[in-house]
């Protein structure tokens, strides 16, 4: 099927405006052009792990989500939508349901409860094959609880338990790949993503996943301008800056076959996505070339990687 984006904005917005994000934030942005790829006529329950996306769009009384909407703790969102779908196929067996539409099953959380406390419950969900996606808005750290290091920081970035000083320079741990750590649990649809442009990767990949039958999981960028220190309309230029560096690939894997979906016609150097986020100021100062260096050796070795891996 074409990707059409003036058709998809047709479909009905599912997660309303006024929440409590904050201005340039990623994660909404992810949620709502992730939740467009749903029909109109099908309806959706939401899990959302504890974190910044949960506390923001869902203060009791008030809701920002427009679907059955369930709030779980950190780590068990994979095993609360995951039971919340065995209820409904086994209701549907039994023919208690009578909605003729489709209903769809997706999980919500940030990198601190999907790559770390999360990833118990997010292995058993897809490993056991619920018919469901696991969505990861991808931060780079616990930015709802103070901006503390995860497994999905990036070398050599400054956070409150990761402090670059004289003597530690940032993180020193390379980034958790969990995208392919995904993709090992043989699951029908694995993709990585971001919100760029036209939304057409992102909008692609989340509808495949979506009308996918089985477990599905994208891992989606989601810029923090707390956590990274950027200007917040600079949101979407830095998705770009990300992707055409390489630091942050675009591809899929279906069915154990893996496609890049985005090859930069220019390769830019790591130092243009570095630079112009607060987290690395300290990576650019005489004396620190190395770890751009290093930053820029690792990002080439992924890269390559995933090139072989295509064949």
């Amino acid at each position: 099927m074409a990707y059409n984006l003036k058709e998809l904005a047709k479909n009905p917005d599912r997660l309303a405006g006024g929440h409590k994000m904050c201005a340039g934030c990623g994660a909404p942005t992810v949620v709502r052009a992730v939740l467009r790829a749903i029909k109109p006529e099908d309806r959706a329950v939401i899990g959302s792990a504890t974190g910044c996306l949960e506390v923001s769009t869902f203060t009791y009384p008030y809701t920002a989500w427009k679907d059955s909407f369930v709030h779980s703790a950190f780590e068990n969102c994979g095993a609360t939508v995951s039971g919340v779908e065995a209820a409904y196929a086994s209701l549907k067996k039994q023919g208690k349901l009578d909605y003729e539409g489709e209903t769809k099953f997706i999980a919500f959380g940030g990198d601190g409860g999907t790559y770390d406390i999360g990833l118990q419950s997010l292995s058993g969900a897809m490993e056991r094959g619920h018919d469901m996606v696991y969505v990861c808005y991808d931060n780079g750290a616990y930015m709802n609880t103070g901006i503390q290091r995860s497994s999905a920081t990036p070398t050599f970035a400054d956070t409150t338990t990761s402090p670059a000083g004289s003597k530690v320079p940032g993180k020193q741990q390379l980034k958790k790949d969990l995208t392919m750590i995904m993709a090992s649990h043989n699951l029908p649809y694995v993709a990585q993503s971001a919100p760029l442009g036209n939304f057409s990767d992102l909008g692609k990949k989340a509808e495949k996943a979506i009308y996918t039958k089985g477990a599905c999981f994208l891992n989606v960028l989601a810029p923090c301008p707390r956590g990274w220190r950027y200007d917040t309309p600079k949101l979407l230029d830095l998705c770009k800056l990300a992707v055409d560096t390489c630091v942050w690939p675009l591809y899929e894997v279906e069915n154990g076959k893996l496609t890049i979906t985005y090859t930069p016609k220019t390769k830019l150097p790591v130092e243009d996505f570095l630079k112009v986020q607060g987290r690395f100021r300290h990576m650019f100062k005489k004396g620190n070339e190395w770890m751009i260096e290093k930053f820029q050796a690792d990002v080439d070795a992924k890269w390559e990687e995933l090139q072989r891996m295509q064949g």
